[in-house]
């Protein structure tokens, strides 16, 4: 078979690894890729984003399965456009990408089927979300509606800034559209958790759990960022939350969007607080998320492939998935600055002596190659993922690994996993 896999970050690479271990796998393509696909599959130089260039491609080189990885492309409607060329694609529609590209289309199908999620409200008119505001008790979470790079999401601790956030999104476009309309809701106390489902349409495999770190600094501090690391098993899921999710979230998700007429096909993966009173839905993602997936698929012992198909088909209740009981850890290391203004064109070093340690994957995002060299090109540069029998081990390994990479400005969090083995 021959796969395209759409993006080139670390999700991206992390797929193309997994999905080159598949013995019915002869070919992968990823577009655009970076220095660390270069080395298990050809990058094609086409924009996630290029939909005809990207359709074109799939249909001049008869691939198989592509593969679609980060959320603007489904937002736009990249599945619709490679269904209606009969070409197979794993992804949700643009109908369906809306729990995602619209948290307010997802805040309303949560309030009619009752899924346990935060109070909000949501506004298009600035001056009415900062009358909102002055009423409200505070910390307040104030959203962008669309997509914005896992950065539209702002923790507001007083009315100045809760003022200056509404500001900056609705009124100067910080977030260009997708900061249009917002979505002012309660502060959920508790600890964040990602669960990951392969949805078919009416049925749904989950994958194992992990915790994301979206803070760019130590102690969960400073602004957020796409994701400094993840660890999986999360150390704060059970039964009884699983339970609870299935019964109170998946399935009447699902209805929801079956009475929508909405058949989600692909990759669901709900954000959640988990509080005292149970799981609550932070927001919906329709793809595998950045860097969850680097720590997810090392774990993962089941062939990718067939499970992507199944999906695809309406079939994934005759598949299981079967998964290593180790843990794992991953760190990301990012250019200075990032989130915010940073340079790229950083020498990396180190990155053959990292690899060599048993147990390492090293998963390139944001490199390219350049004069034989591989140099930053992006804000996250690099997710280092360990696997070890227990979160200590497989953490100790990854900082391990960590510390013999080098590029001028590396700026990574040292606290990845600590909670959990510290709790």
């Amino acid at each position: 078979m021959k796969i395209l896999v759409i993006g080139g970050g670390g999700r991206e690479h992390a797929l193309v690894w997994k999905l080159k271990q598949s013995p019915a796998v002869d070919r992968i393509f990823c577009a655009p890729g970076n220095a660390g696909t270069a080395v298990i599959a050809e990058n094609v130089a086409l924009a996630a984003s290029d939909l005809p260039q990207l359709r074109a491609f799939a249909k001049q080189n008869d691939v198989d399965l592509t593969v679609v990885g980060p959320d603007d492309p489904l937002a736009m409607g990249i599945v619709d456009l490679f269904s209606a060329n009969k070409l197979r694609v794993f992804g949700p529609t643009k109908s369906a990408a809306r729990l995602e590209s619209s948290k307010i289309f997802a805040k309303e199908l949560m309030r009619v089927q009752k899924i346990p999620t935060a109070q909000a409200s949501t506004f298009s008119d600035s001056k009415e979300a900062l009358r909102y505001c002055e009423q409200l008790k505070f910390p307040v979470v104030i959203k962008a509606d669309g997509l914005a790079l896992g950065k539209g999401v702002i923790i507001a601790p007083n009315i100045a800034t809760a003022r200056s956030t509404i500001e900056a999104m609705m009124n100067e476009a910080r977030f260009g559209e997708a900061g249009r309309r917002i979505v002012i809701e309660e502060f959920l106390r508790g600890t964040e958790c990602s669960l990951h489902a392969l949805v078919d349409g009416k049925n749904y495999r989950l994958l194992e759990s992990a915790r994301d770190h979206k803070r760019v600094f130590d102690g969960d501090s400073g602004p957020n960022t796409g994701g400094m690391g993840a660890f999986s098993p999360a150390n704060n899921w059970n039964a009884r939350l699983q339970s609870q999710f299935e019964n109170e979230i998946m399935r009447p998700l699902l209805r929801g969007l079956a009475k929508e007429r909405i058949a989600y096909r692909g990759l669901l993966y709900p954000g959640l607080m988990i509080t005292s009173d149970g799981a609550r839905v932070l927001e919906f993602n329709c793809r595998f998320g950045d860097p969850e997936t680097q720590a997810l698929l090392p774990r993962m012992k089941s062939d990718l492939l067939p499970l992507l198909g199944a999906a695809i088909d309406g079939k994934i209740d005759s598949y299981t998935i079967d998964w290593d009981k180790r843990a794992t850890v991953t760190v990301v290391l990012a250019s200075a600055g990032y989130p915010g203004k940073y340079e790229t064109g950083k020498a990396i070093s180190g990155l053959d002596d990292a690899a060599k340690l048993e147990g390492i994957q090293v998963f390139h995002a944001g490199t390219k190659n350049a004069n034989n060299q591989v140099i930053t090109a992006g804000g996250r540069v690099l997710a280092v993922s360990a696997l070890g029998p227990t979160i200590m081990a497989a953490r100790t390994l990854a900082y391990d690994a960590v510390s013999r990479i080098q590029f001028d400005g590396c700026h990574y969090r040292r606290d990845i996993a600590l909670s959990a083995v510290t709790s």
